[in-house]
């Protein structure tokens, strides 16, 4: 998007919303309210709700910038009236909008927000009125969890589902990963996703049960790999939880512990290899060594697996000193490098020594496979 044809109040707010907001909300398209000009007064932003995301329209006036937005919502929420007309002899709700400053940079975020805790609330109460004995019922035993989202989902091509995002574990994820630079406050969710019922079942099915995590959180700990407790047969989701939460707990803790490990092994690495040109100090999951045989100089980049050291590291090679002349002068690497000696077992200085072994011979293949590209390119 061009910043330079965005009118500047417009933009001001729509910076500090983007980079102050604790949700990740995106900005998908951004167009102009008028053929006259070329101004982006509008545009569609994407707001995470219920481990989703809802799109709301913000449109702006650029003739008249002093002006508060209008928000439009989406076409399945014409019944969501986040602020409602004072009745006759009411005194009218203050909000967001009655007292608008179009100079203080924070006014949309602040309006933002609110909105989504309205339609938070509009939702919940949405469910709530579902005639459903069994959700009723889940609803009622999770309802001193806090921060539960739910959503009602329905439409003619489609059938009626209501989602719950429920946010697991009451550790503070970012405090537990020294030296971390995470913006954002990770999270794991459990996504729940129930069919509604009209009609009493003697036994009901399991919900449809899905783990999702801040993307961030998948350098320290893969949600992908963790395998979710089985649904027993009469279960309810307030016997669920615990279960779940003890299991992800304990693996995160040693998802965490396995940080030290790594940071271990790279150390040992530059016994054989010298200090890293560079490496990953938070996750240690990257490391890069320079290293030689003869005059050949070559890079030796490291990729450690959340799993290691029952899964051992990637090893690519890299040339200093030759290059493809096709792609421009990309240096020459090797193929991904695993079928090396290895055992978890051993220690890692005796780790190190052994990819140091093994690189004595493999070296020379690489450069003979670097002479090789060489002579292609001519």
């Amino acid at each position: 998007m061009a910043v330079d044809s965005i009118p500047p109040i417009i933009l001001t707010q729509l910076n500090y919303l983007l980079t102050h907001s604790p949700y990740s909300i995106k900005v998908e398209q951004m167009w102009s309210g008028s053929k006259n000009h070329g101004y982006l007064d509008r545009f569609t932003l994407l707001i995470p709700f219920c481990l989703d995301y809802i799109k709301w329209d913000v449109i702006y006036n650029a003739q008249f910038p002093l002006l508060p937005p209008d928000v439009i919502f989406g076409p399945e929420d014409e019944t969501f009236r986040p602020f409602p007309a004072a009745r006759e002899g009411e005194i009218k709700a203050k909000n967001s909008l009655s007292d608008w400053n179009c100079k203080d940079p924070t006014r949309l975020l602040l309006l933002i927000h609110e909105l989504r805790s309205l339609y938070m609330a509009y939702q919940k109460k949405r469910v709530g009125e579902v005639d459903d004995e069994r959700l009723k019922f889940e609803i009622n035993t999770m309802y001193s969890r806090e921060g539960i989202e739910m959503y009602m989902s329905s439409g003619v091509d489609k059938p009626e589902e209501v989602k719950f995002a429920v946010p697991l574990l009451e550790m503070d994820l970012n405090k537990m990963v020294a030296g971390s630079t995470w913006r954002h406050q990770q999270k794991i969710y459990l996504q729940v996703i129930y069919p509604v019922s009209r009609k009493y079942l003697a036994m009901a099915s399991a919900p449809r049960l899905k783990l999702i995590s801040s993307p961030e959180l998948k350098a320290l700990f893969s949600i992908d790999e963790f395998r979710l407790p089985s649904w027993l047969e009469g279960m309810c989701m307030a016997e669920y939880l615990p279960t779940l939460e003890e299991m992800l707990e304990s693996q995160i803790r040693d998802a965490v512990s396995s940080i030290e490990v790594r940071r271990k092994f790279i150390t040992a690495l530059a016994i054989p290899f010298g200090r890293p040109l560079e490496a990953d100090p938070v996750f240690c999951r990257k490391a890069t060594f320079l290293a030689c045989s003869g005059v050949f100089t070559f890079l030796v980049h490291f990729t450690l697996p959340l799993q290691f050291p029952r899964q051992q590291p990637a090893l690519v090679l890299q040339s200093s000193q030759h290059f493809h002349s096709h792609s421009g002068n990309a240096p020459i690497k090797s193929a991904i490098l695993q079928e090396y000696p290895w055992s978890p077992r051993w220690d890692v200085s005796q780790m190190a020594e052994r990819i140091s072994d093994y690189l004595v011979d493999e070296c020379l293949n690489f450069k003979k496979h670097c002479n090789e590209v060489l002579v292609q390119q001519r």
